[in-house]
């Protein structure tokens, strides 16, 4: 075959793992399985039934191996890797999965195997409908799951990852996560993928090794071969294939300054996040899973800003108990070594509905404006009220908060109140300690409603935390998952910026604490402004605090506050981002 000719080609992609990789192309080539489809009859059903059942038994095995080697595996990549386990291993145990596969056998009479591909496209197809980047991740582990038995099920064997050459870039259709914690950080220097996106386990998998990653490319299997150089951009998103020496160059460059900018942010770990004038800001971190715990320390923030408790609930049927959920959270607390952790209760229904619940509250749960959050969590009182023991109990480890999310009048936040307080007597009954005095209750402010009667929901509440992804979104009506829309989503509008200001001005005025845990709060670009509003709490991912933290140094605040006030007179969302822009660039020149 003619070899064609090696013309530079740029590919655009997420990337969802920091860094630049520059190597020759490895294309994991992934082993097909052959799926066969019949129908059986009736004295067949029990015997497909059985050949389902030893598969996942199987299965099973395979995956209590590979934890016992993850458990072996140092660092980072080991504790998620060994918590990914956990989780496959109890969707094999009573999981959708293995259910509708064995009743598509009985009911349809069908082989196993055919069962098993109808059962895994369907929950496909249910978790591409829903717009939440968290919910829809988790499908890569449901396929992992499912070709694992399907390989069972058919005799087929698992393709192995073949020995690596050194300073390779792995490049494939999909990562699962368990191959890319099979990686060879000495070998592997960068990973790009068809599929995958920033909240799978994939990406946390590669972030954890610190291998630079670059997924969701989809002209990328079209577009190289083996052999092929490339570059791997894992911060910009930017694949490069077939370089040239000066587009190469430039990325070794671009490395060793991010390296260099990485050493200075370093530095600022143990430096106040004070502006030039003396106001001090309280930096803290988003987290949505265990391994991220050890980053939060890395970059020194002051605490946990929102706890994401959904992550005990995912990849599973029921409802976690209440001890399980109490020794999650028990080591997140205990990792902070004293600085508080903001727990939100579960943000479930509309696009973050899980299985478990979807099929019981149907369309509701299902929309985004039906039941979720906090309706979700007191429609529920058994499953809100095990989860608010495990909270209370975790309390006893370390300084917490309780968040309610889409909280929108205040009889919402004075039946948790009755629920915690139930909770504690219940626990205390058994003997059992809490944490002592019962933890602050908060809300979150992320729908217009919540904004405009912050008044009276600051008092019955204890603090706020502006959600500014969704206000931003249920203020302008626009779901920036579709393209059609997507260009409209404008934290900048002014309708947002006030529903920001009023709940500020609230919080101000009943003399509670108030934060903002968007994507805003973990953008350089937006702190002037945040602060200029009267925020004092800001939280975000830990990879965004220490530059978060470099611009409040750089930052005077009374300046900020004069140009703040000239945004808010405006009316153009093209005129305030222009004002903050320049605001930025002077105030970043001056303070240099």
């Amino acid at each position: 075959m003619e070899r064609r000719p090696k013309s530079e080609k740029v590919l655009k992609g997420l990337g969802v793992s920091s860094g630049v990789g520059i190597g020759m192309i490895h294309i994991r080539e992934r082993g097909t399985v052959e799926v066969p489809e019949y129908r059986i009859t009736a004295n067949r059903v029990a015997t497909e039934r059985e050949r389902l059942k030893d598969a996942v038994t199987r299965s099973r095995r395979q995956i209590g191996r590979l934890r016992s080697r993850a458990n072996a595996k140092p660092g980072a990549a080991g504790e998620e890797l060994g918590f990914l386990l956990d989780a496959y291993f109890h969707m094999l145990k009573d999981s959708r999965l293995v259910r509708d596969a064995d009743r598509r056998i009985s009911e349809q009479r069908i082989n196993a195997e055919a069962a098993l591909q109808a059962t895994i496209t369907e929950i496909g197809e249910a978790f591409t409908a829903m717009n939440d980047p968290y919910v829809a991740a988790r499908m890569v582990d449901i396929r992992e799951v499912g070709n694992r038995v399907m390989r069972n099920l058919t005799k087929t064997p698992a393709k192995p990852l073949s020995v690596l050459p050194r300073g390779c870039v792995v490049a494939a259709e999909e990562m699962t996560p368990a191959e890319t914690a099979r990686l060879d950080r000495r070998r592997v220097c960068a990973i790009v993928a068809v599929l995958g996106g920033a909240q799978g386990h994939t990406a946390i998998m590669a972030r954890a090794l610190g291998i630079p990653t670059v997924l969701g490319v989809p002209s990328l299997l079209a577009s190289i071969r083996s052999g092929d150089d490339i570059v791997v951009d894992g911060d910009t998103g930017e694949v490069v294939v077939n370089p040239t020496p000066e587009t190469v160059a430039a990325f070794k460059h671009r490395r060793a300054e991010r390296k260099r900018d990485a050493r200075r942010l370093k530095a600022l770990r143990r430096q106040p996040a004070v502006t030039r004038d003396g106001e001090e800001v309280i930096l803290q971190a988003n987290v949505e899973l265990p391994i991220e715990m050890e980053l939060v320390n890395q970059v020194g923030a002051a605490g946990i800003g929102l706890l994401r408790s959904e992550f005990i609930f995912m990849n599973r049927r029921d409802v976690p108990s209440e001890d399980e959920q109490y020794q999650a959270l028990r080591q997140m607390v205990e990792a902070m070594g004293g600085k508080p952790a903001t727990i939100r209760t579960l943000d479930l229904g509309g696009d973050k509905a899980t299985a478990a619940l979807f099929g019981e509250y149907g369309n509701s749960a299902a929309s985004g404006l039906g039941l979720r959050g906090i309706r979700m969590s007191l429609s529920t009182p058994d499953m809100f009220d095990t989860q608010l023991r495990a909270i209370l109990r975790a309390g006893a480890h370390g300084p917490i908060r309780i968040m309610l999310p889409m909280v929108i009048g205040v009889s919402e936040v004075q039946r948790v109140r009755k629920a915690m307080h139930r909770a504690a007597r219940r626990l205390r009954s058994r003997g059992l300690t809490v944490a002592d005095p019962l933890p602050p209750v908060g809300v979150t402010i992320e729908v217009p409603g919540a904004a405009l009667a912050a008044d009276a929901l600051a008092q019955a509440s204890d603090f706020f935390s502006i959600g500014s992804n969704d206000l931003t979104m249920y203020t302008l009506a626009i779901d920036r998952s579709d393209k059609q829309v997507a260009d409209l989503y404008d934290p900048l509008h002014p309708a947002v910026l006030r529903m920001i200001q009023f709940s500020a001005a609230a919080g101000l005025r009943a003399r509670i604490p108030i934060g903002i845990c968007g994507e805003m709060a973990g953008d350089p670009r937006y702190t002037a402004l945040l602060l200029g509003l009267g925020l004092r709490d800001l939280s975000m991912t830990p990879a965004n605090i220490p530059r978060v933290k470099r611009r409040i140094r750089h930052l005077d605040l009374a300046a900020a506050n004069r140009r703040t006030r000239v945004i808010m007179d405006q009316i153009d969302p093209a005129r305030i981002a222009a004002l903050l822009d320049d605001f930025n660039a002077l105030d970043l020149k001056s303070g240099l």
